[in-house]
């Protein structure tokens, strides 16, 4: 088992983390976190080591779980007037992309409380690992690291009951970036009853195109920064009922009756060389599911735009107000 990942805390004072917060601005998008060796709320596989309950709205906790060999983390984003309306509210899941600048607190540094601002809508970001893939590894050579395990089998049933939302289909909604934009058209698929809407922003939608590069990425990736050598989807050879099962190109009827939200960037983007050859390949990756999408009779919204692999502010909150509009209503 590797060591601990550093505390919310400790990320954002390390280089660079403490300017990004303050760039914030004042209200504190960030909660403080105080540590409790139990607190109520522990269940589901998972016993809260540390919490953050200060701020109004985002709350933070990270947990001890068999699933994974450190102690993952999560962000809750509340409405404003949760606290006090007795309403309860649809989820939307909204998952990080992969890389070592790549967490839990990502979306805090996109303004996704400034996003949500007076939405009634609970935002869930919880820890993928560095390169996770929102899977449970074939090999691992430091423990347990089953992000699958985590998210669909203990922080969904935890989240329905420990604040107040709708659980069930139309009540929940996944989306995400990059790696985590799989993550969600993944999990969509996969476990059908669980999301009515399904948004990947710049995510690969296609594993098996130009002879597997999105799977082989994702081995390269996860065996560098997260596995030490182990393996999403096995090597040299693959598990392949595990690679399709989580193909989105080989589940098209798994998104019917979803709301599907997908975005892609179109050109190189000048600061990274990185960036602009994952791009190419996403936006590959999405033509190919939305022409899929497209034969099989299955509504879908897409947005190809200039540049390359980034979040796109304009296009969250689209994503957000959809995802509201198509939930059950708080």
């Amino acid at each position: 088992m590797s060591a601990q990942q550093p505390t919310r805390r400790g990320i954002l004072k390390s280089v660079g983390g403490l300017s990004a917060a303050l760039a914030l601005g004042a209200g504190g998008v960030l909660a403080g976190a105080t540590s409790a060796s139990a607190a109520v709320g522990d269940g589901f596989g998972l016993h809260i080591v540390e919490r953050g309950e200060d701020d109004a709205r985002m709350w933070y906790y990270r947990f001890q779980t068999s699933a994974i060999g450190w102690n993952p983390a999560v962000n809750v984003l509340l409405p404003d007037d949760y606290h006090w309306s007795g309403r309860t509210y649809p989820v939307l899941y909204l998952f990080h992309g992969g890389g070592t600048g790549q967490d839990f607190i990502t979306f805090d540094r996109e303004r996704i409380r400034d996003w949500t601002a007076g939405k009634r809508l609970i935002v869930v970001m919880p820890d993928g690992g560095r390169a996770g893939w929102y899977s449970n590894p074939v090999s691992s050579n430091v423990g347990p690291r089953n992000w699958e395990t985590f998210h669909i089998a203990q922080l969904i049933p935890w989240i329905d009951a420990n604040f107040r939302t709708f659980a069930e289909y139309d009540g929940r909604a996944v989306s995400g970036f990059s790696m985590g934009g799989f993550g969600a058209l993944k999990y969509a698929a996969k476990y059908w009853g669980h999301f009515a809407s399904v948004s990947s922003h710049s995510g690969p939608a296609s594993l098996r195109r130009d002879n597997g590069l999105v799977v082989h990425w994702a081995n390269a990736s996860s065996g560098l920064l997260d596995l030490a050598g182990g393996t999403v989807y096995g090597a040299p050879f693959w598990d392949e009922a595990r690679v399709n099962a989580d193909n989105p190109m080989q589940r098209i009827e798994s998104y019917r009756h979803k709301r599907v939200f997908l975005v892609a960037g179109t050109s190189p983007d000048p600061v990274s060389w990185f960036d602009t050859a994952n791009e190419t390949q996403v936006l590959a990756g999405q033509r190919e599911f939305r022409a899929a999408l497209g034969s099989a009779g299955i509504p879908h919204e897409w947005h190809e735009l200039p540049g390359g692999h980034f979040v796109r502010h304009d296009m969250l909150v689209r994503d957000i107000d959809g995802v509201i509009a198509r939930l059950r209503k708080a």
